[in-house]
């Protein structure tokens, strides 16, 4: 939120140094980000001064130079090279003398040096407008009027308008604060209270004008008044459309606006001055000479002040004339309807809208205004009468005019104000603060609030319609909090706490041990956030999603089916700034809406790998990741946890080009593999990554199962045996591994393949495995002919039961 210290200032019965404001909105919840000075021309033409040309002469080496000599007010002439076409004696112009800066219009800033241009000694320069950030013109130095003495300052001639902005960061339920007079309302309640004496924001009055009773030359009607329970609006004619005055400019471009015209400029100052949205509609443009506040059938086509053509929901409310919609309500005007330079007569509107039904409007067609902003966080519905005589008022004192109507004032179900007990020991339980009576009620009714009962132990207090965010006694001790201060609540001597209890804490445990050893690996831990894009996903996907009802764009408008999405975001985004080599990990959720009608949220460990493992050095090429090192680290951190008889079976996943379901007996621990290419394709990810998606909630069940236990070192000798096997191309590895684990050779402590041969030379369709097996006894030395036997069987049954060859 932008606030403009002068603007500002208008409101406040006595000024306030910038400093003190700065504490004083700060300490009432308003922090202040940021403060810089403004000024309409940069530089604020600071050492330009006015100058006469006294003579010209030509320039003795440049036909296009002319050698003048100029006054500006010191003891002797400039004299100064110009270049200007249209430079002659007589005239009054702006001088840049040696030392001054100049801002150009475009480009950098330049500072006057003493120079000799063509063997002649320029002392300063003469200036065009946009040499110094006045205009755009370079057809020839600025010539100003004849009674302007020589050595006046240019920042005096031409009244450089100058503020200090202040930056704002409001919370979103603030919405009484984004105005120049809901600010002024907190710094006079907050000047009352602790200056000791009543202060109270102005507000300049329109008590002055003069309405037309019973003069209605337009219908106005409203249809939907949940959307837009109160409308309100009046009719001005023969107006001038015309540039705003320059009070009015210098306020919007300190905030910075870009002024239009002096309708719509004063609909912005309205804006920033009370926070409540004002719309101007031309009155020749109305058909039918009807205003009607109603909802359009779904898909209506209508074309916004933009250009662009929208295609309309049922449950946008729009403000339509008796052929069409005019503007969509609360959000954006059309390009029909609007004011333009041949505009003579107005409608001008003043509404409350539905919060609710804006933001949705708002969100679901990316029209994000100020108005649309002031409105979704709830406006003040009693303002909208006084407002629109404000602005009336300001109309017909610069565009000229006349009232054409009485005020419309639309208002079929008035809301009465909200009532809120506040008992005197909450308040002190809450804020930790003795509060005495006299004082909770100055500071409540100085920020509008009414007293309705006084009771010795209670108030019971009427909000005002500006504070929508308050409703519960909760929030009216925030509201004296913020103006006493938290900083004026003593911090006890003594803290009563009770010792917490730590539950589920081995899970956690179970979690930090993985988190550890994927962070000692070298990969970095990520969080993603859980509501996403619905684009990702195709139709027949999106039965099971869970949809936001109120998203905060299209394009985060559901919560994630699944982690992958998420996290090739993360590697998109790293590999667009050249960090390709990736190790990745993430602890997140995904989000389903079942067959049964139920919520579910699986818990997941994700793995991303892409790039190079290891860099090309001076002893190794690079070594890139591939599906065995993603294969490689799950089945560490399995075994980290435990979890070591393992199944790999072909996965079905569409996500993966190709890969593996990992199983644990009838358990599902999760899914490796390759990303398909089309969907890298759809992210822009033009190199490989290996993907690993585990579910955390069944790993940590079988981990908290498994009894780990620990035993000393073999005092015995393992003994390694390798055989080799010609099997078929087709056939995996892991069908040879299964057939020797069921033979369930108890002194089998391990079994590796350490090598795959194929080639023609063995047979069509043929490879050969070798594999390693290592044999160990806990209480004795193994003998060869024990080793034999168990060879011979595992010999035996590989024969049998695959068909495989046994290389001898």
């Amino acid at each position: 939120m932008t606030i403009s210290y002068k603007w500002l200032s208008e409101y406040l019965p006595e000024p306030v140094n910038i400093n003190r404001l700065s504490v004083i909105l700060t300490s009432i919840g308003l922090e202040v980000e940021a403060l810089h000075d403004y000024e309409e021309i940069k530089g604020g033409l600071k050492g330009l001064v006015i100058g006469e040309v006294l003579e010209t002469q030509p320039h003795p080496n440049a036909d296009k130079l002319k050698l003048t000599r100029v006054n500006i007010g010191g003891d002797a002439p400039l004299n100064i090279v110009c270049g200007a076409p249209n430079v002659a004696a007589g005239q009054k112009v702006v001088v840049a003398p040696v030392g001054a800066t100049i801002y150009p219009t475009n480009g950098d800033p330049l500072t006057m040096k003493l120079a000799k241009i063509r063997g002649e000694e320029s002392q300063g320069m003469i200036c065009a407008e946009d040499e110094i950030g006045l205009g755009t013109s370079h057809a020839g130095i600025m010539i100003l009027p004849a009674e302007v003495k020589p050595g006046t300052p240019a920042a005096e001639y031409f009244q450089n308008y100058s503020d200090t902005i202040i930056e704002i960061g409001l919370t979103p339920n603030r919405m009484d604060a984004m105005s120049h007079w809901g600010v002024a309302r907190d710094v006079c309640a907050y000047l009352s209270h602790h200056d000791k004496k009543t202060v109270a924001p102005r507000l300049p009055v329109t008590n002055n004008l003069t309405i037309p009773k019973g003069k209605a030359p337009l219908t106005v009607s409203i249809e939907n008044d949940k959307a837009c329970p109160r409308y309100s609006g009046i009719c001005i004619e023969a107006i001038r459309i015309a540039p705003s005055p320059k009070w009015l400019q210098h306020k919007l471009k300190a905030i910075g606006l870009k002024p239009i015209s002096n309708i719509v400029d004063i609909t912005n100052f309205i804006q920033h001055e009370t926070g409540q949205p004002l719309h101007a509609f031309d009155a020749d443009k109305i058909r039918g000479q009807q205003v009607i506040v109603k909802n359009l059938p779904e898909g209506t086509p209508f074309i916004t002040l933009d250009g662009k053509e929208r295609k309309l929901s049922a449950e946008d409310i729009m403000i339509c004339d008796a052929e069409g919609g005019m503007c969509i309500g609360g959000v954006f005007g059309g390009l029909e309807s609007g004011v333009s330079d041949s505009t003579k007569n107005i409608f001008l509107e003043s509404a409350y809208f539905d919060p609710t039904t804006i933001r949705k409007t708002s969100f679901r067609h990316g029209l994000r205004t100020d108005a649309a902003t002031r409105f979704e966080k709830g406006t003040d519905s009693s303002a909208t009468v006084t407002v629109l005589k404000r602005a009336a008022a300001l109309i017909l004192e610069i565009c000229g005019g006349k009232l054409s109507s009485d005020i419309y004032d639309l208002y079929p179900d008035p809301q009465p104000k909200k009532e809120i007990l506040l008992k005197y020991h909450y308040l002190k339980k809450l804020s930790g603060k003795n509060y005495h009576p006299e004082t909770v009620k100055t500071i409540l009714e100085s920020l509008g609030f009414e007293i309705e009962k006084d009771d010795i132990d209670s108030l019971l207090i009427t909000v005002p319609y500006h504070k929508p965010d308050v409703t519960l006694p909760a929030d009216v001790v925030e509201e004296l909090l913020r103006i006493d201060g938290l900083d004026n609540v003593e911090i006890p001597t003594s803290i009563k706490i009770t010792p917490s209890v730590d539950e589920n804490i081995e899970a956690e445990l179970i979690k930090n041990k993985i988190s550890s050893f994927l962070a000692g690996s070298g990969h970095n831990e990520i969080l993603t956030n859980s509501i996403t894009n619905s684009a990702y996903y195709a139709e027949n996907e999106m039965h099971t999603v869970v949809k936001m009802k109120n998203s905060l764009s299209t394009e985060l408008n559901i919560m994630r089916p699944n982690m992958l999405e998420t996290g090739l975001e993360i590697v998109v985004h790293n590999l667009n700034r050249k960090n390709d080599n990736l190790k990745l990990f993430e602890f997140g959720k995904t989000y389903i809406f079942n067959e049964k009608g139920k919520f579910e949220e699986p818990e997941h460990l994700c793995i991303y790998l892409t790039g190079q493992q290891q860099t090309q050095n001076w002893k190794q090429p690079a070594i890139k990741y591939d599906f065995f090192a993603l294969k490689g680290l799950v089945d560490q951190s399995l075994a980290l946890l435990d979890i070591t008889s393992l199944r790999y079976d072909e996965s079905q996943d569409t996500n993966l080009g190709y890969g593996l379901e990992i199983r644990s007996g009838q358990v599902t621990l999760g899914t490796i593999g390759a990303v398909d290419q089309q969907l890298l394709n759809r992210f822009g990810i033009k190199q490989e990554v290996f993907f690993a998606d585990l579910n955390w909630d069944a790993l940590r069940k079988l981990a908290l199962r498994n009894n780990t236990q620990f035993k000393p070192l073999s005092r015995f000798p393992a003994v390694q045996r390798d055989i080799a096997m010609i099997v078929p191309r087709e056939l995996p590895y892991q069908s040879v591994e299964a057939v020797i684990q069921k033979l369930n050779l108890k002194k089998l402590q391990s079994l590796q393949l350490f090598d795959v041969f194929i080639s023609d030379k063995l047979g069509a369709d043929k490879k050969s495995f070798a594999i390693n097996f290592i044999f160990q006894d806990e209480e004795k030395t193994l003998t060869d002919n024990e080793i034999d036997s168990w060879m011979k069987k595992v010999m035996q049954s590989l024969e049998r039961d695959l068909q495989v060859e046994i290389r001898k």
